[in-house]
């Protein structure tokens, strides 16, 4: 009786354009072996899955049908190694040619006899398949190792960096890096949920693979990525890449406080439209400001109220446009022109070149700590190589220098990119007064909020009147407004006056009193 065959193809990826042709090949190849053979071939497998592991759902298959056949069976396939590549998968084959389930194995490149020695033949192909995937696993963990050590990325670049095949490594992509940076400045203000930060990415064309914008979780993962502070973990090991940050560290850890602050969120049943809330405390009890809405003979209106947490309370309500003018006032007292900000900003760009040369001794101070991080890095790594000190407290320590080592480097890259530590914070200053000017003339009441949040503090209302300390240096404008106001008859002289007086108040620290003599005004 003439035996019936399976025959039995696979390749080792899942995907369909990666050895599309090797299916193809082992199947033509196989039947011109069994035609010549005068073989019968009564079913096909083809799989297309690694052969490393056990569970191969088409073999399993194919060797329920070889136990349930009542007649004996042949199995073809172009290599041992194609039928298995486990001890487990081999074993069974073994097994069945054993109890005579299996009589024959045919192979183009491989003889097989049903043998003790044949079968002796088919173990030492097996292992030898066995030893082929193991050691291809280790050379490829071993090339990974070699890759971390040179501060290579290891695998597929994460979102907002592009794999270089030149240099094998990751490079920031020209427009998803300054997306992803975006991502995390924004994040950090605290006025983004992860939801809120999915719609924003989407106006982006940032979205999944079916066009909705991204899951919670994946946003989560992105914020959370270390690697975009150039920095890689793997199996639970930090190493110092070589490749360019994208998030600064500030910023970083900036995202990952308000992400823990979010951790547990309080549930709210409905959300209003209250954009003060939160914005300031009763003069008289010390309780929040909370807001309502109320009916009146023109419709219905937002007031703003104390909750009278902490009792009785005296205190009005107050309508929302009337807090919103006399926010906008407040902003107006610290509000610059147009040409002031032309004028002072090309003086910063003065001292910040003047600066640029300046403090060589910091560098310096910092180039001494990286090395001296690097030496204690070497004799970690060497302790741990002669058995001194554990695997968990070297990871540990490891963790901490290489934090260190980067933190050195931002510092460095940032003082080279700033120059002194007034300049940022100046430019910055410029900027929110000429932002509070613009401001001062809208309706958009979360901007309003948000820029009297930064610049004031004690902030409260009593006697429906909304009342803040302006914080330094935006209560130079708002103390000298006459002196302000006398020099825009000479915008170029009077901005450069002020901006000189704030450079002089650049610590901020509130230790100096601000008068008029003092200030040369």
């Amino acid at each position: 009786m003439k035996t019936k065959y399976f025959l039995y193809a696979r390749k080792s990826t899942e995907d369909e354009e990666r050895q599309v042709m090797s299916i193809e090949a082992q199947i033509a190849e196989l039947a011109e072996y069994a035609k010549r053979e005068n073989i019968e071939i009564t079913e096909t497998f083809i799989e297309s899955k690694s052969a490393k592991k056990p569970g191969r759902e088409v073999f399993n298959k194919m060797m329920t049908k070889v136990h349930e056949s009542k007649e004996p069976i042949g199995l073809m396939a172009w290599h041992p190694d194609r039928l298995a590549r486990n001890s487990i998968d081999g074993g069974q084959i073994i097994y069945c040619v054993d109890i005579g389930k299996i009589v024959s194995l045919s192979f183009p490149t491989f003889w097989f006899e049903p043998t003790p020695q044949g079968l002796f033949m088919l173990q030492v192909a097996f292992g030898q398949s066995k030893y082929y995937s193991d050691n291809l696993s280790e050379n490829v963990k071993r090339g990974k190792r070699q890759k971390l050590r040179r501060g290579e990325y290891p695998g597929k670049a994460p979102f907002g960096y592009v794999n270089n095949q030149k240099t094998r490594d990751i490079d920031p992509d020209p427009v998803k890096a300054k997306i992803v940076k975006k991502s995390f400045e924004e994040y950090a203000t605290g006025k983004y949920t992860l939801d809120s930060l999915g719609i924003r990415l989407s106006f982006w064309g940032v979205v999944s693979k079916n066009g909705t914008p991204l899951a919670k979780a994946t946003i989560y993962r992105m914020l959370t990525n270390i690697t975009y502070l150039g920095l890689i973990i793997f199996a639970g090991e930090t190493y110092e890449g070589k490749f360019t940050p994208i998030v600064p560290r500030a910023t970083f850890e900036a995202v990952q406080k308000v992400l823990k602050q979010r951790a547990r969120p309080r549930k709210s049943k409905k959300s209003h439209n209250f954009p003060f809330c939160g914005l300031l405390v009763c003069g008289e009890c010390g309780g929040a400001i909370t807001a309502q809405f109320a009916h009146g003979s023109g419709g219905i209106y937002r007031y703003y109220r104390c909750t009278k947490k902490f009792g009785k309370c005296h205190q009005g309500y107050l309508r929302e446009d009337l807090l919103a003018d006399q926010l906008k006032n407040r902003l107006q007292n610290v509000a610059i022109c147009d040409e002031w900000v032309e004028k002072m900003s090309a003086q910063v760009d003065v001292w910040e070149k003047e600066k640029s040369n300046s403090s060589q001794s910091f560098a310096q101070n910092l180039e001494i700590k990286i090395k001296e991080t690097e030496t204690k890095l070497d004799i970690l790594v060497n302790a741990f190589l002669d058995g001194s000190i554990e695997k968990e407290t070297y990871l540990i320590k490891k963790d901490e220098l290489i934090k260190t080592k980067t933190a050195f480097f931002e510092k460095k890259s940032d003082f080279g990119r700033k120059g002194n530590n007034w300049i940022e914070p100046l430019r910055d200053f410029i900027k929110t007064a000429h932002h509070a000017k613009k401001l001062a003339l809208s309706n958009d009441f979360y901007e309003i909020k948000s820029l009297t949040e930064k610049i004031g503090t004690n902030r409260k209302m009593i006697e429906k009147t909304a009342k803040l300390d302006l914080i330094r240096p935006y209560e130079l404008i708002a103390k000298f407004s006459d002196f302000c106001a006398a020099r825009l008859r000479h915008p170029p002289a009077g901005a450069l006056n002020i901006c000189s007086k704030i450079k002089k108040c650049s610590d901020w620290s509130g230790k100096r009193d601000l008068n008029p003599r003092s200030l040369g005004l």
